[in-house]
């Protein structure tokens, strides 16, 4: 029997970079051992940048790195890196940003091409492994390509360097703008926005359809301070579209990163750990805005698949799912008819099959497989309305389909643990332990935050972590990282008003602004300035799929100052604001959640101080209330602590009482529910 090959991927932590450590290409890790042999060989770089949850990166993988001749070309003429994008969103940044700019589009996998001092000077993203559409194959590519650095190394080396200024100079943000920020910059983006509404699917903007939630997030919060019932009535049905879909795992929870239709029915079926926390505060504030309880079952939907399946022993969430079991995209989620047909008694088939929408073609094809399955059915609820006396029939079909489904081989977990995106699900669970007075949610959240800080903090240095797998973690210095978290703690700090919380908070600001803050300019840096493996330093500027670090840094500053009375945390946001404000005026469409921060800081922020016994039935009812109402642009805090100083002055009455209070001046004191829920709409 012959021993299974391996490469030196095999001793990194990355599940991305496991799964091609068999690959007969003779991988590195983005290191300099590889820069080094790139230079010594004076051999160009190939970097190829995914992540374990890529249904491309896997059909690319299968076609093209599983080759043998191939593997032999790369190992001959290139020096070959790989790279998880969801470990260093920094290095993808600066080569997703080269390949957009020079083909007009990009997505993973990435793959790039490099002078041995890190310059691109070609890429794209999958190659075929055959000549198609009068494009070469990616072993002919790659000839072409080592035929040329043979040949011209020095031209192509002058045009990466040429590459480079003009990637340094677009991706360099001006200093501070004049361009006024106020509610028109609001009013504009919420109009713009509403012009690409989808009115009879939801969602903004057409196929294929991301949930992105940084977008009706924002638009409802132009529906509160504009009085726009039409722009709440859009997210309202954007949400309920988006439930209703394919893109909603009907039987498991949680959402897959988009659909590939305008009816978010076929979904690409990878779940993310991002989207998911985004999501569940989405369907909180939709619930909040309708009183809707269905939205708040899509939340404990989106987190009781969280603690299922998502969940380290230890308290950590895992980054993601894969789309693909046993070499089929879809495999674990659909269903044929003959399936269910057997598994289900006639009544209970005649319900699903309606509810459902099962039919014997199906909704589904993965084209991307050689040998594709037939009647592969997305579950969607095409006809909600169950007649009272079938809602029985519906839950043992559930029931039974669950049953079967978890005897399924599952897609690939990908279990390393991100600080970024623990912080945006910290808040996700935060939130909804007092919105949805859930207390199996809070002890999460708790738990949460304490694995954070064991795993990936360093409380002598001040120093955040990106990534935890296997008992490791890394040393990369990521302002996604300190933005996420710190949003997250706030969010945490809002919902339980302990001490120690802000604290915590207070000391991740410091440290986000000693690291990444562009102290002349405004904004934030991507990375840190220690950073030696990067050839630019950049600040992301695009809210898509995840807001950029620069936007939620920025709100997250913002509330921590008003919370705080931290006039260094106000000023930094502010000035942060002032950088991106021509940008904000003429693309508010590439930083929704940045103009967040603006709604946020136009006026002085509601203050709800609760005072009293926090461990009291009364002071938890009148923190639950004060969280009911929705409000943005409010803050909650308690008046011990490093709160503000005018807070501290306010006297605990009774058991608890509430202050609503704007600068130095509060309404009367009270500790009446409706009261606080009358002083807060």
């Amino acid at each position: 029997m012959t021993a299974k090959r391996i490469n030196r991927l095999a001793q990194e932590k990355s599940p991305y970079l496991l799964q091609h450590a068999h690959n007969p290409v003779d991988w590195f890790a983005w290191n300099d051992e590889a820069f080094e042999k790139s230079r010594r060989e004076s051999k160009p770089i190939f970097l190829s940048i995914g992540y374990s949850t890529c249904h491309w990166c896997h059909v690319m993988e299968r076609e093209s790195f599983e080759d043998e001749n191939i593997g032999k070309y790369l190992n001959e003429h290139f020096v070959s890196i790989k790279v998880d994008r969801e470990e260093r969103p920094d290095v993808d940044k600066i080569y997703m940003t080269f390949v957009q700019s020079t083909t007009g589009s990009g997505g993973w996998p990435l793959n790039v091409f490099l002078t041995p001092d890190l310059k691109p000077f070609f890429g794209g993203t999958y190659f075929p492994p055959d000549a198609r559409y009068g494009r070469p194959s990616f072993l002919q590519l790659l000839q072409q390509i080592s035929m040329l650095w043979q040949e011209r190394k020095n031209e192509i080396a002058a045009s990466a360097d040429e590459i480079h200024a003009r990637l340094e100079g677009a991706m360099a943000n001006s200093v501070e703008s004049d361009s006024a920020l106020n509610a028109d910059v609001l009013k504009n983006a919420a109009e713009f926005l509403k012009k690409i509404y989808d009115p009879r699917n939801g969602g903004f903007g057409g196929a294929p359809k991301f949930p992105q939630p940084s977008i009706p997030w924002l638009v409802l919060r132009a529906a509160k301070r504009f009085g726009d019932d039409e722009a709440a009535k859009m997210v309202l049905h954007t949400c309920e579209k988006m439930a209703a879909g394919g893109i909603h795992d009907q039987l498991g929870g949680g959402f897959a990163r988009y659909s590939v239709d305008s009816e978010w029915l076929v979904p690409h079926f990878e779940k993310m750990l991002y989207d998911n926390a985004q999501l569940a505060q989405l369907y909180l504030d939709a619930f909040l805005v309708s009183g809707d309880l269905r939205y708040a079952e899509v939340v404990r939907d989106i987190l009781d698949y969280v603690l299922r399946d998502m969940t380290h022993s230890g308290g950590g969430f895992f980054s993601a799912e894969d789309a693909d079991s046993e070499g089929h995209e879809g495999k674990f989620y659909c269903w044929t008819k003959d399936e269910l047909s057997k598994l289900l008694t006639v009544d209970e088939f005649n319900v699903a099959a309606k509810y459902f929408g099962i039919t014997e073609e199906g909704n589904f094809v993965d084209h991307s497989h050689p040998q594709p399955l037939s009647g592969q059915n997305v579950l969607s609820v095409v006809n909600p309305n169950v007649p009272a006396e079938d809602l029985s029939l519906l839950a043992s079909v559930k029931r039974k389909m669950c049953e079967i489904r978890a005897k399924r081989i599952r897609p690939h977990l990908d279990d390393k643990i991100l600080a970024s995106w623990n912080g945006l699900m910290l808040g996700a669970f935060a939130r909804a332990s007092v919105i949805l007075s859930g207390e199996k949610y809070r002890a999460p959240a708790e738990k949460n935050l304490q694995f954070i800080r064991e795993k990936l903090w360093d409380a002598k240095s001040k120093t955040l972590f990106h990534r935890w797998r296997d008992g490791e973690r890394d040393g990369v210095q990521l302002l996604q990282a300190y933005a996420f978290l710190l949003s997250g703690v706030i969010d945490l700090y809002e919902a339980a008003l302990e001490p120690e919380h802000l604290d915590f908070a207070i000391d991740l600001a410091e440290a986000l602004l000693a690291k990444f803050f562009d102290s002349e300019n405004g904004g934030f840096w991507q990375s840190a300035a220690d950073s030696k493996d990067l050839i630019l330093r950049v600040k992301d500027d695009y809210d898509g799929a995840e807001p950029s670090g620069n936007s939620v840094a920025t709100l997250s500053l913002l509330k921590l100052g008003a919370i705080t009375g931290r006039k260094n945390f106000t000023e930094a946001a502010e000035k942060t604001l002032r950088l991106f404000a021509y940008r904000l005026q003429k693309s508010p469409q590439a930083m929704p959640f940045m103009l967040h921060a603006l709604d946020f800081s136009l006026q002085e922020p509601k203050r709800v101080v609760i005072t009293g016994k926090s461990d009291s039935t009364y002071f938890q009812e009148l923190l639950r209330t004060a969280h009911s109402v929705y409000q943005p642009n409010k803050i909650i805090l308690g008046n011990i602590g490093a709160v503000e100083e005018f807070a501290k002055t306010l006297p605990a009455k009774n058991e608890a009482t509430v202050y609503l209070c704007a600068g130095n001046s509060c309404q009367s004191p009270t500790g009446d529910s409706a009261k606080v829920k009358e002083l807060l709409k």
